[in-house]
């Protein structure tokens, strides 16, 4: 097992959560309007009920250099108060092997991120230099949960032993290169049935869920549909609904608190009726 799972899977039992925290930052909806204050607040109010936060690379990159400043200031402050939780870097990175040198060197060298969203399209060895990063994790983008993901996600691919749809296929084709323990899929909320599928075509991989809360994903289904045999083995992602569950200086990280607890015990609610409690 790669340290990246092994970590993940301490950070979830001690915590009893499978919640990750998205931290997209946008000056419209803050409730002040310094980027680094605002992530820590988040964070110090949220650390012991979240498995992972997951920085939105685009939010700080729209900023500009204070944008990328405050993105530093926040990992090493998830660094200093949350040691034990994962920092995933939200980025979707994704080009032919040169480049994607690059990107994982400044991804797990330089910004130290546990593990990071990136974009296959190039290509399964284009991904290489990413998993070479054995203790770190890889989490291939593979059905998104825009209403037109499926112009491409869903085309039919014919493998040479059966059709499938690209998803499914990219599903199994990321377990395949599995061998290092790192791998991981980005499956949207808002489509069970095909994280359903994705589940079947990776049995043990761990399974980033965005969409839940603003983007209207069902939780229990999604959750039913992507645990694993063996552990849970997914990361349910919500960002708006609990940094702006309040826009008020005064509470807004009581109430990111508040809203952080209760999706922590929606999910605990599911694993238990399943039989399967922390």
């Amino acid at each position: 097992m790669s340290g990246f799972r092994e970590r993940f899977e301490a950070i979830s039992r001690t915590n009893g959560s499978l919640v990750c925290i998205g931290l997209d930052p946008d000056p419209n909806l803050m409730a002040v309007p310094d980027v680094a204050a605002f992530n820590r607040a988040i964070v110090d109010a949220t650390s012991d009920l979240v498995c992972a936060f997951k920085p939105n690379f685009p939010f700080y990159e729209a900023l500009g250099l204070p944008g990328l400043k405050a993105l530093e200031q926040t990992v090493d402050h998830i660094r200093s108060a949350a040691p034990h939780v994962i920092v995933l870097a939200d980025g979707k990175r994704g080009d032919i092997g040169s480049t994607n040198e690059k990107y994982a060197q400044a991804l797990f060298d330089t910004w130290g991120f546990d593990a990071a969203t990136v974009n296959a399209y190039a290509g399964l060895e284009s991904l290489d230099p990413f998993l070479e990063y054995e203790d770190k994790g890889i989490i291939i983008w593979c059905r998104s949960s825009n209403p037109g993901a499926g112009d491409i996600q869903d085309m039919r691919i014919n493998d040479g032993a059966e059709e499938l749809p690209m998803y499914e296929w990219l599903a199994a084709q990321a377990s395949e290169r599995n061998s290092r323990g790192n791998v991981g899929l980005v499956v949207g909320a808002t489509y069970p049935e095909q994280l359903s599928a994705v589940r079947g075509r990776a049995p043990e991989l761990p399974i980033l869920i965005p969409g839940i809360g603003a983007q209207g994903g069902a939780l229990k289904e999604s959750l039913l549909a992507g645990m694993g045999s063996k552990a849970p083995n997914v990361l349910i992602s919500s960002s708006r609904g609990i940094t702006y569950a309040s826009r008020n200086e005064g509470d807004f990280a009581e109430a990111a608190r508040a809203a952080a607890s209760a999706l922590r015990d929606q999910i605990n609610a599911v694993l238990t009726a399943e039989g399967r409690p922390w």
